[in-house]
């Protein structure tokens, strides 16, 4: 059984469970420790998950959990961006009633999304979609505004629908090969029916795109980002996506050829930047124009998946982009939530002047959003394409690339006002509110991050 493989997952259950535990006892006043436990928590959790990223692919629980490279990177980057999350949380929910809920809903969630990372059976990610969808419906309604009470009823009904699917998509492939794990399924399912396995897939499939905040299941999202608090509201268009995209990473290897899944998720990946980058077009509030942006992400994060089993560089394409997307949207979020009151586009006028530094890290994360040297991002988007283009899929290259051009407008209507220069006997509102310390710190972290990693990746890629 070897249920020390899953170590990292257990690391965070157990501190989930003891942060709730403790703030149920804990004045509010002291309340910051149970943020000091979470972040034991994720070195706990860090400990083994780069020792197993080290030593190769491990097996537990019969083969239906693998810890392989592709689980260990998305063990490092949940917890990095996780704790990422906890600095935002300093200034976000840092003496409320609701901070020991918070910090153990993240880690549940987080949990889930890491059992989803190396499920190798559909009885195990559906556990781990459960496990990481529940816990999300509950941070999104913790604000406790009638926006956010829409946005989490929205973000139920859809996930549930989602559970459902994947329920359905799971019982059909059972009753068609009479199995469940992954090992088995590429054996069986090449003889079965073709109409119900095609079914049973796009169930699966439609369940995962909930997670990962595609289309047709990402309605959700920009509600979420906008209504929900800013640690939950990065947290969802952060982590879940992590999970999801290699959970459909490893599934789609699962179906044989009689299923056209690389024209259906190829088709997905195309509607879900596109949709993603025209909706964000007219958007005036930050946080909801970032929830269309991280629809877009999505997308680009879908085309190495449509490559899968074509192109030796899909996998890695797709593990340096999670990496690179999650802490350049992490950053973008922070800056956000270090001015909680400025959330329309016009309010970062002058923001340059007052705040050079939180400038720099928002004009990183957002040029790292689109794909623009020599940020990290770029490198995976550089990579994405290439993988695409290597698979034969050329229109997905096209689509890339047209999609990174389309989204630099919007972005853009953010960053000029930013930088605009303002008398100062003007007005300028970044100077009304203080910034959060903590939500500082993570954004320069993140923006330094995307930048090292780019240059660096950079220079290594081509030898």
């Amino acid at each position: 059984m070897r249920p020390l493989v899953l170590a990292p997952e257990m690391a965070l259950f157990a501190g989930s469970l003891t942060v709730l535990l403790s703030g149920s006892f804990l004045p509010r006043r002291r309340l910051w420790a149970t943020r000091a436990i979470a972040a034991v928590a994720l070195l706990v959790a860090a400990a083994p998950s780069i020792g197993a990223l080290l030593r190769g692919s491990e097996i537990a629980f019969s083969g239906s959990f693998v810890a392989d490279r592709a689980t260990g990177v998305v063990r490092v980057v949940v917890v990095v961006a996780v704790a990422l999350m906890l600095l935002v949380a300093a200034d976000d929910v840092s003496g409320s009633a609701r901070e020991a809920e918070t910090y153990a809903l993240l880690l549940l969630a987080s949990t889930g999304v890491l059992v989803m990372s190396g499920a190798r059976d559909l009885q195990v990610l559906l556990v781990g979609f459960l496990l990481a969808s529940i816990p999300a419906y509950g941070l999104v309604g913790l604000e406790r505004t009638r926006g956010a009470a829409e946005a989490a009823m929205k973000t139920y009904l859809l996930g549930a629908l989602a559970g459902i699917s994947l329920m359905l998509g799971t019982a059909l492939l059972y009753g068609v090969s009479g199995e469940t794990s992954y090992a088995a399924l590429t054996r069986e399912l090449g003889a079965s029916p073709s109409g119900v396995l095609s079914a049973g897939a796009v169930l699966v499939v439609t369940a995962l795109l909930f997670e990962a905040g595609a289309v047709p299941a990402h309605f959700w999202v920009p509600d979420a980002a906008q209504a929900a608090g800013v640690t939950a509201a990065t947290f969802l268009t952060t982590v879940p996506k992590l999970g999801a995209v290699l959970a459909l990473y490893r599934f789609v290897g699962v179906l044989p050829g009689t299923v056209a899944w690389p024209l259906l998720v190829g088709a997905l990946a195309v509607l879900t930047m596109t949709l993603g980058n025209l909706a964000a077009y007219g958007q005036t509030d930050v946080r909801r124009l970032l929830g269309w942006s991280t629809v877009s992400q999505a997308g680009y994060l879908l085309v190495p998946v449509a490559v899968a089993g074509r192109s030796p560089l899909a996998q890695s394409s797709l593990l340096f982009y999670l990496g690179a997307y999650a802490v350049t949207n992490v950053g973008a979020f922070a800056v956000a939530a270090s001015l909680p009151e400025h959330r329309g586009l016009s309010d970062y006028r002058g923001l340059a002047r007052q705040r050079p530094w939180l400038a720099g890290a928002l004009l990183v994360c957002l040029l790292g959003l689109v794909g623009t040297p020599p940020t990290a991002v770029f490198v995976g988007k550089l990579t994405t394409a290439t993988a695409a283009w290597d698979g034969d899929q050329w229109w997905l290259t096209a689509a890339v690339v047209l999609n990174s051009l389309l989204s630099l407008y919007y972005y853009l209507r953010w960053i000029v006002p930013t930088f605009a220069i303002v008398p100062r006997s003007g007005r300028d509102l970044a100077g009304v509110v203080r910034t959060g310390r903590g939500p500082v710190v993570a954004a320069l972290v993140a923006g330094a991050a995307s930048v090292v990693v780019g240059v660096a990746t950079g220079w290594v890629w081509p030898t």
